[in-house]
């Protein structure tokens, strides 16, 4: 159990650091293990045109794959306004930001949730909240 929970912050950290590295905007994960069947964590975020949500969904998808870790799942990679990458435990939704805020999916949700420094470049701990 100790080693799948450490997988998945693993992969959360590395799907974090991956949005950062490409200057997504309103980073926001929702901790829903506790009110979901289908994931542990939701990432969030937003990129200002369609290629720079592309652009983040790419970092995410070869941050992972460095790692050894493939995707279960990507939808909306063609017209860019909202993509959605399923690695299981961890679902990461990268939308335009106009999109982003018809949704409003973080708020569908009563779940913990830790917001990301946009000015950082390196997330290394997950806040309590996470846990």
């Amino acid at each position: 159990m100790a080693e799948k929970k450490d997988g998945t912050r693993k992969r959360l950290l590395l799907c974090i650091n991956a949005t950062l590295q490409k200057k997504a905007k309103d980073i926001v994960v929702l901790n829903v293990k506790n009110i979901s069947s289908f994931t542990d964590y939701m990432l969030i975020c937003s990129g200002a045109t369609d290629r720079q949500v592309q652009a983040i969904s790419s970092a995410i998808q070869e941050y992972l794959k460095k790692a050894g870790i493939r995707p279960l799942g990507v939808e909306g990679k063609d017209n860019a306004q909202w993509i959605l990458l399923d690695y299981d435990d961890v679902i990461i939704s990268v939308f335009q930001e106009s999109t982003r805020a018809f949704y409003d999916i973080e708020n569908l949700w009563d779940a913990p949730k830790m917001s990301i420094d946009k000015n950082k470049t390196e997330v290394k701990r997950l806040n309590k909240a996470m846990s």
